[in-house]
């Protein structure tokens, strides 16, 4: 008897566990929360994503700003304004972005434009 009640209390803890776990699991628009590139400088190429629907960043010349919203497993960027610098040499891909998805570890954002192609990456910022 001692040992049914012992084999039921762990059962029951590797239930409660694993409910944790699956309640604890971030939705895409949790996880992108904070900043996205490899600086913040002006000349970095970052985003950096708030839990109030905006996004901010700069585009490795100009400084971008517009809102987000998670839609299925992607993030919708959209009312995207910036400044309008003259860059020489300075690719400014960031500029086009439209929507942009997770990778699985959520350390990789992928950026797509309108047309849903793939313009680039940004790696989690430490």
């Amino acid at each position: 008897m001692r040992a049914l009640r012992a084999a039921t209390s762990v059962v029951a803890v590797v239930l409660a566990a694993g409910m944790l776990a699956g309640c604890s699991a971030l939705s895409p628009g949790e996880r992108v929360l904070g900043t996205w590139g490899e600086g913040t400088g002006a000349a970095d190429p970052h985003l950096v994503f708030t839990d109030d629907g905006r996004v901010s960043g700069s585009d490795g010349c100009n400084s971008l700003s517009g809102s987000w919203r998670a839609e299925d497993d992607a993030l919708v960027v959209s009312d995207v304004a910036g400044t309008l610098v003259a860059c020489p040499g300075v690719d400014t891909w960031l500029r086009g972005i439209a929507q942009a998805t997770l990778s699985d570890d959520g350390g990789r954002l992928t950026v797509t434009d309108d047309a849903g192609m793939r313009i680039g990456t940004l790696d989690r910022a430490e």
